[in-house]
């Protein structure tokens, strides 16, 4: 079964992570639905609206938060999809 959730991700500090993690968020590509990014100068949002197991989309949400530069939050809604 599917859910549909949110992964909220705050970039601090050094801006060259964004290849690593675009080739991450290209990887999972399937359960991304939706993404919105705001840059800044000091601190970039990004919010990713997924589709998906809850395993795969822990599963991004797990691989991001492992690198130091990404602040990274998730919730999932309670229903679930077929």
């Amino acid at each position: 079964m599917k859910r549909v959730g949110v992964i909220g991700i705050i970039v601090c500090g050094d801006k060259s992570i964004s290849i690593e993690m675009q080739k991450l968020l290209n990887e999972f590509g399937d359960i991304i639905i939706g993404r919105m990014g705001l840059p800044r100068q000091e601190v970039s949002a990004i919010s990713l609206v997924v589709e998906g197991t809850v395993e795969r989309i822990s599963a991004l949400s797990g691989r991001l938060g492992k690198f130091p530069e990404l602040n990274v939050k998730s919730a999932l809604t309670s229903f679930e999809i077929e």
